[in-house]
């Protein structure tokens, strides 16, 4: 079992910055690949970055690519999401999620583990 807890969200203007962090307790994640998601009203969940235990594999959806940056610090149990040049169409509720496996996964139904979201809203 690991309890995650998103924090960092709020409201933005375009083109504004923005850092989440998930802090995971209950268990270490050291060992596990970690993600991100998000959920804007009305939409699909959907993937936007994922990393490895180490940190040495990250992947991106190529609607952020470039422009978010997906990082953890094991040590202190926490991954992040920085994410630049934000656009209104990254509103969204974003979600931390993992499966505690080695494994990277890139859909929603292939993680077990969710925190409860942070709001990210982006004004034009």
């Amino acid at each position: 079992q690991v309890q995650l807890v998103e924090s960092g969200g709020g409201l933005v203007q375009a083109g504004g910055s923005l850092r989440l962090s998930c802090a995971a307790s209950g268990r270490s994640i050291s060992s596990y690949a970690m993600g991100w998601f998000r959920q804007a009203p009305g939409k699909e969940r959907e993937f936007v970055a994922a990393i490895s235990w180490s940190g040495g594999n990250i992947y991106y959806a190529d609607s952020v690519k470039g422009r978010f940056t997906i990082s953890r610090d094991n040590a202190k149990n926490t991954v992040f999401l920085q994410m630049n040049s934000l656009k209104p169409e990254d509103t969204a509720v974003y979600y931390c999620a993992t499966d505690l496996r080695v494994n990277l996964g890139y859909h929603d139904y292939e993680h077990k583990y969710w925190g409860q979201g942070t709001q990210v809203t982006v004004s034009s």
